[in-house]
């Protein structure tokens, strides 16, 4: 869990937190970011807050002052005081100071992205091509003749999504030798799937719950993202069923 704090227009800077939960990950994660900030502040401004805390400290009080600076956004309940007026109460400040900073705090949850970072280097994949067009025995023309029915235009160097040039080499690699270059099939299209998908769960008025414990019951997964391209056809298959059972029968 990554949190990072805003004190007016001023960038406080972010941390990082690990536990069991995400909500523990979230305290641990502004605890050190309150901590650092406070230890970033100039001598000025920290002299009260120190002398407090070792006061607290030296009355024999339970809890320290790192804890005290965490709970602090829960348990002030006054507003702070103005810097420019004394405070008659000095062991309120710690409160006050981390309170301010922990108001300021907003979590930058980041999200899994669906599809991987491409790699730059696609060399290795390219010649894998090339080798695989060669045992099959296919000639450029063929190899044209494929990529216009399996992708709409008859270059690989049109390829420019690097998923779409490894669907092409795997299926390149389950063909015989001889094969057809105008009767093989062509590979599953992932990006129509899932358009597909979205558009079935649009018909079916399925909010993401729905669909999500829909997916679970037939793939054991929790995101699509995580099906290979058969099993999301299958699970398009699925969603297809629903949609007709939901159709007025004839009479």
């Amino acid at each position: 869990m990554r949190v990072s704090g805003i004190e007016g227009e001023q960038d406080l800077g972010s941390s990082l937190g690990e536990a069991a939960d995400a909500e523990k990950a979230e305290d641990r994660a502004r605890e050190r970011l309150v901590q650092r900030v406070l230890k970033a502040k100039p001598p000025t401004e920290l002299k009260h807050p120190v002398e407090s805390s070792v006061k607290k400290q030296e009355q024999g009080e339970a809890k320290p002052p790192k804890k005290q600076q965490v709970e602090a956004k829960n348990e002030q309940s006054q507003s702070e005081p103005s810097r420019s007026a004394p405070s008659q109460d000095q062991a309120t400040q710690p409160k006050a100071v981390s309170g301010e900073i922990a108001e300021t705090i907003t979590k930058q949850i980041s999200e899994p992205s669906e599809a991987p970072v491409d790699p730059d280097d696609w060399s290795e994949e390219l010649t894998a091509i090339d080798l695989q067009l060669k045992r099959i025995g296919w000639t450029r023309e063929h190899e044209h003749m494929y990529l216009e029915r399996a992708y709409g235009h008859g270059s690989r160097h049109k390829l420019t999504r690097y998923r779409d040039l490894v669907s092409y080499l795997n299926k390149l690699k389950s063909f015989e030798v001889g094969a057809e270059a105008s009767a093989v099939k062509t590979p599953l299209r992932r990006g129509d799937l899932i358009t597909q998908g979205d558009e079935i769960l649009t018909t079916l008025k399925w909010d993401q719950e729905r669909a999500k414990s829909f997916l679970q019951s037939k793939s054991g997964a929790t995101s699509r993202q995580q099906l290979s391209d058969e099993q999301l056809f299958e699970f398009n298959m699925f969603l297809e069923e629903q949609l007709i059972a939901k159709l007025p029968k004839g009479n």
